[in-house]
C-alpha cells in the first residue's frame, strides 16, 4: 500500500479507553473519506505516520480511530497521553479495503474490527455478517452497539474463555464448521496476516471464489 505523504494537523477532541489497553481517539474531521480506508498519524510532522483505519462512519463530524497498546512501539504509548486540545498529524485517508452494497462477511480479528465499524455506520452493514474473533471475552470491545446494530448477524468468537452467546475457539474454527459459505458473498478480512491467510484458504477450500475475498492486514 502506497503512503499518503500529505500532513495535516488536526485537533484531538476526546480519547478513552474501551477494554484494557484499547483505546478510540477522536478528532476534528477536516476529509472526507471511503468507510474501509486509513489514514497515517504522527506526533512529528518530521516523523514518518503509523497506518491506522477510520473507525467512525462517513457521516460524522469526527474521525475516530481504534487502536491497542503495542508494547514494542513508541507512538500508542504517546497517543494515550493525549488531551483534549491537544495537535496531532494526520495524513488524507487513502487505502482501496472499501465495503460494498453486496451481501458479504466482516471477519476481524482484534482491532482489526475498526474498518467495519466505519462501514456499519455507514449503512454498509445491513446485509452483512460481522464474525468478531478475540483471545478474552473483553475482546469483544464495544459488543453492546454492535448486538443492537447488527442482532443475529454479529458473531464472537474467543479463543481463551467461554461466554453466553459467545463461539468457543478462533474465528477460523467457526469458518471450518460452517456447513456452507455463499459463494456469491463477499469475504471481508482484516486482521493479523496469519489469521487472514488462514481464513482466505478456508474460505477458497469451502467453493468462496478468490475474487470475492477481500483482504486488509494488520502489521
Amino acid at each position: 500500500m502506497q503512503v499518503e505523504t500529505d500532513i495535516m494537523q488536526v485537533r484531538v477532541e476526546e480519547i478513552r479507553e474501551i477494554s484494557p489497553d484499547v483505546y478510540i481517539l477522536s478528532y476534528n474531521r477536516p476529509f472526507q473519506f471511503v468507510p474501509g480506508q486509513v489514514v497515517g498519524l504522527t506526533l512529528d510532522p518530521e516523523e514518518a505516520p503509523r497506518l491506522y483505519s477510520i473507525a467512525s462512519g462517513n457521516r460524522e463530524d469526527r474521525i475516530q480511530i481504534l487502536f491497542n497498546i503495542v508494547p514494542e512501539g513508541s507512538l500508542t504509548k504517546k497517543l494515550i497521553k493525549l488531551k483534549d486540545g491537544d495537535t496531532l498529524y494526520s495524513t488524507k485517508p487513502f487505502g482501496s479495503f472499501y465495503g460494498k452494497s453486496r451481501p458479504g462477511y466482516f471477519i476481524a480479528s482484534g482491532t482489526g474490527l475498526a474498518p467495519y465499524l466505519s462501514m456499519i455506520e455507514s449503512g454498509l452493514g445491513k446485509n452483512k455478517v460481522l464474525i468478531h474473533g478475540g483471545r478474552t471475552l473483553k475482546s469483544f470491545y464495544l459488543q453492546d452497539e454492535l448486538k443492537k446494530m447488527m442482532g443475529e448477524n454479529y458473531i464472537r468468537c474467543c479463543s481463551q474463555e467461554k461466554g453466553d452467546g459467545v463461539f468457543e475457539g478462533r474465528l477460523t474454527k467457526y469458518l471450518r464448521q460452517q456447513n456452507e459459505l455463499p459463494a456469491d458473498h463477499d469475504y471481508y478480512l482484516c486482521g493479523s496476516s496469519e489469521m487472514v491467510s488462514e481464513a482466505r484458504d478456508i474460505l477458497i477450500d469451502k467453493g468462496v471464489p478468490f475474487n470475492n475475498i477481500i483482504a486488509e492486514i494488520y502489521f
